[in-house]
């Protein structure tokens, strides 16, 4: 799978569940580690364990080898090796105070993540859309 379809999928993974602040960042210019590092924030110690599991069942179900996680047991900083990509999952506090996009942003590296649009409709949208046509 190409870098950024992987991006976009673990993007959308944690945006699924509900992750804020997700940030994408080239990193293949300031490091051999990776080419990509994803950051995003989950409210608790469970949701950034749930974030985790459901990148992992996501690239799983795609054929995507996760290569090492660490972290899980604490839920506070999770890091998930993709070989290419590390995504970092945090809590809010942890990832204050450890800022790794301060540590890691040039200027020009960040790579703009659009959420995917919801395809359901909403009941206002509906009773809108009715009210309208009568």
């Amino acid at each position: 799978m190409q870098t950024q379809q992987l991006s976009d999928l673990i993007c959308n993974a944690i945006s699924d569940k509900k992750g804020t602040d997700i940030v994408v960042l080239d990193v293949a210019h300031m490091t051999s580690v990776a080419e990509r590092f994803i950051i995003a924030s989950g409210r608790s110690a469970t949701q950034v364990k749930a974030l985790c599991d459901e990148v992992e069942k996501k690239t799983e179900e795609a054929g995507v080898l996760l290569l090492r996680t660490e972290g899980y047991r604490e839920g506070r900083w999770i890091a998930m090796d993709f070989g290419h990509i590390i995504v970092h999952l945090f809590n809010a506090e942890t990832r204050e105070f450890y800022h790794l996009e301060k540590l890691w942003t040039d200027g020009a590296n960040v790579i703009p993540f659009t959420e995917k649009k919801s395809k359901t409709v909403s009941k206002t949208s509906v009773k809108k859309k009715i009210k309208n046509e009568n």
